[in-house]
C-alpha cells in the first residue's frame, strides 16, 4: 500500500502552511478532509486540484474503508478542519484502522493552535497537560476538572464560544482563581489574547466569539493548608454548585495535605442551602 499523511493545515491564517505540505497534498491521489468546504478553499488558493473527500465525526464506517481502500493506487492525505489531524478530531479513527491494516503513516507537521496558545500565553512552558474539550454536561465537567486540580503542569483547554461562560465558572470554582490566558481566534482578523486572573476572564469574555484556546495556571506547591476559612468557603461553593464529596474529597487531601476522612466531616458539615 502507499503512504497516508496527516497533514497539517493552517488554524486560520491561510499563509501559515509550509511547502512541504503543499507538495504532499498536490501529489496525493485524495484528500480526506474533516471540512470539505475549507479545505476546498485552501486548495483553491494555492492551484491545487486534486480529489477531495469528506470525512468527519459521523461519517459512516464504510468511509474508512473507502480511504483505505484508495491507498491500494496511491497516497492519500487526510486533513482536519485546522491543525494536525488525529488531535482532538476523528482523523483519530482513521488512524488506528490504517495501523490496524500494516499502512505506513507520515505526519507533516505544521500550525498548532495547542503550541502556539502556550508559547505565547506567559504561563509555564516546560511541561503543559493538553485536555482537548470539556464535557459538555457541568457534573461531569466539574468531575473531569477535580481530576487535575493537583495538575502543576500548565493545563491547556479547547472551548466553544457558546460553553466559555459556564467552564470558566466551573474551571473557577474547581480549581480556584488561578492566572489564565485566553487566546481567542488565533492567526484570524480578530485575533485576541487575554491574560489575567478567572475571574478577570469571566468578566471580560462577557459576549464570548469565536474559537477559545485556555491555558491554564497549573497548581502551585505549597505546604498543608490546613481548614482555613479560604478553604472551607471553596468547600461550600463546591456543594452548593452540585459537585459530590467523591469526587471533592480525594482532591482537596491531596492538595491540602488533610486527612480525607477530616475533610469528609467538613463536607457533611456545610449548609449546601
Amino acid at each position: 500500500m502507499h503512504c497516508l499523511y496527516l497533514v497539517s493545515t493552517p488554524i486560520g491564517n491561510l499563509e501559515d502552511i509550509t511547502l512541504r505540505a503543499l507538495r504532499v497534498l498536490k501529489e496525493s491521489s485524495l484528500v480526506a478532509a474533516e471540512d470539505t468546504r475549507k479545505t476546498g478553499q485552501l486548495l483553491a488558493k494555492y492551484g491545487i486540484q486534486v480529489p477531495l473527500c469528506s470525512f468527519y465525526e459521523h461519517s459512516l464506517p464504510g468511509q474508512t474503508e473507502h480511504i483505505i481502500s484508495r491507498l491500494e493506487t496511491g497516497d492519500v492525505a487526510v486533513v482536519s478542519e485546522a491543525g494536525m489531524p488525529g488531535i482532538s478530531d476523528p482523523g483519530y479513527e482513521l488512524v488506528v484502522r490504517a495501523l490496524e491494516r500494516g499502512v505506513k503513516i507520515i505526519p507533516v507537521p505544521g500550525p498548532s493552535a495547542v503550541t502556539s496558545a502556550v508559547a505565547v500565553s506567559g504561563l509555564p512552558t516546560d511541561r503543559f497537560l493538553y485536555m482537548g474539550f470539556l464535557p459538555r454536561r457541568k457534573a461531569d465537567r466539574q468531575r473531569v476538572l477535580a481530576g487535575i486540580s493537583a495538575q502543576e503542569a500548565t493545563i491547556v483547554i479547547f472551548e466553544a464560544p457558546h460553553r466559555l461562560k459556564a467552564s470558566l465558572n466551573d474551571i473557577m470554582l474547581t480549581l480556584g482563581n488561578r492566572h489564565i490566558s485566553v487566546c481567542r481566534e488565533m492567526t484570524k482578523l480578530y485575533e485576541e489574547v487575554f491574560r489575567g486572573s478567572i475571574e478577570q476572564a469571566i468578566e471580560h469574555f462577557a459576549n464570548p466569539r469565536g474559537e477559545f484556546t485556555l491555558v491554564i495556571e497549573g497548581a502551585g506547591k505549597s505546604e498543608p493548608a490546613g481548614f482555613s476559612e479560604a478553604m472551607m468557603h471553596r468547600l461550600a461553593q463546591m456543594k452548593r454548585a452540585g459537585m459530590k464529596a467523591r469526587d471533592v474529597v480525594p482532591v482537596v487531601a491531596v492538595e491540602t495535605g488533610l486527612n480525607r476522612r477530616e475533610i469528609y466531616q467538613a463536607w457533611l458539615n456545610i449548609d449546601d442551602k
